[in-house]
């Protein structure tokens, strides 16, 4: 095994060389408390990585939304990955990313807090990568468009947003392209009844996916499809239990007439690839936040294309719209109201504006995004001793 020394001499002269990693954790209230199927949200968190270079390159990137093991992130970041990357060439994203893995091994502590924390590393080097290139993501990813539809999550219970059609309307009068309403939490027949205003008042012309955290049985999911197989659903998304999800959002799928989408509660692509073998869904919302950042995300979509899956992302629309705007067999992107994602919307200085429900992505090197400083000196947290 070459020591630190020895990998530093031989870095070819064009190497980008990684001399610090910087992190920001930021912790945001939400403006209401929000309702899926089985869980609820009163604070979004974030933490924000940057990777400084020998060349005065500086990629940065925020990932996650961990608010209670926030901190840990940040952690494991500094003590684990940090070390194994003081020195390494940025442009060797897959060695990057291959020193950073060992992060996830711990099997006393939750895995996905290692893939976190790889994950907002992992897209910081990339964004270096792409400023030192003088490219945009979208386009080093692959480049097939450098526009992609945005959908809002939204359909909350309790309604924190207004009525459906005040949700609707206002998602519309910002020029998004649809919403991904939330079912799970209700009875099928009263998750119609919402379904059915949903598409009532939005119209036609706007897409309705529809996304029940796992919170039905094969019987339930299978009953609501029945009752709303008329209003054009662009995806059934998590419809079944965790315990036999492989089977069971198999038979949703063969069954129910519409669309089956899974893949943001895998960490790997191996689980990703095990859906897809067993017939399990139509699209694949693989998350890179969650799973190891941008590396594996494109993995992911190479196996996903393969199978004939379309692919998505979770969430986390400051790198799905790049991911999904490289690759030919997208869906489209997704982001929340501002009122449940406080970061997409403030965190962002520079966001581009909406054209008939795409966000078109610049050409300015890297992601892309200059931060709001202020915003983040507002809600950084300040003490991370431990």
């Amino acid at each position: 095994m070459p020591t630190e020394e020895r990998i530093e001499s031989e870095q070819p002269s064009s190497a980008l060389v990684i001399t610090k990693v910087e992190t920001i954790p930021v912790l945001a209230p939400l403006a209401r408390d929000f309702h899926g199927s089985h869980y609820r949200m009163t604070h979004r968190a974030t933490l924000i990585t940057r990777i400084h270079t020998a060349d005065g390159i500086i990629g940065e990137a925020y990932a996650g939304d961990e608010v209670p093991t926030l901190l840990d992130i940040e952690q494991i970041v500094r003590n684990e990955i940090t070390p194994q990357l003081i020195g390494q060439d940025a442009m060797a994203t897959e060695r990057c990313w291959e020193l950073g893995y060992p992060a996830t091994f711990d099997i006393l502590r939750d895995r996905r807090v290692g893939l976190v924390a790889l994950a907002g590393v992992d897209a910081a080097i990339w964004d270096a990568v792409g400023k030192a290139l003088g490219e945009p993501l979208w386009r080093l990813w692959g480049g097939y468009r450098n526009r992609i539809p945005l959908i809002a999550i939204g359909g909350y219970y309790g309604e924190p947003l207004g009525t459906i059609g005040e949700e609707i309307g206002f998602y519309k009068e910002i020029g998004l392209a649809g919403m991904k309403f939330k079912v799970g939490g209700r009875s099928p027949a009263e998750d119609a009844e919402r379904v059915a205003e949903a598409r009532h008042v939005a119209g036609d012309n706007f897409i309705i996916s529809i996304d029940a955290n796992q919170g039905y049985t094969v019987v339930e999911a299978l009953d609501l499809c029945r009752r709303i197989q008329s209003y054009d659903i662009e995806w059934f998304e998590e419809p079944v239990r965790w315990h036999n999800d492989h089977r069971s959002l198999r038979d949703v799928r063969m069954r129910g007439g519409i669309p089956v989408c899974a893949g943001q509660s895998e960490v790997s692509p191996a689980g990703c690839r095990d859906l897809m073998e067993h017939g399990s869904i139509d699209i694949c919302n693989f998350d890179a936040s969650w799973s190891g950042g941008p590396t594996v995300w494109r993995r992911n979509a190479a196996v996903a294309y393969t199978y004939d899956v379309r692919v998505g992302h979770h969430e986390e629309p400051q790198v799905s719209l790049h991911l999904l705007s490289s690759q030919p067999h997208s869906t489209v992107a997704e982001c929340f109201h501002p009122d449940r994602d406080p970061f997409f919307w403030n965190l962002i200085a520079n966001r581009s504006p909406l054209d008939g429900g795409d966000y078109v992505l610049s050409d300015r090197p890297g992601l892309g995004w200059d931060l709001n400083w202020d915003y983040v000196e507002e809600h950084r947290v300040r003490s991370t001793t431990r």
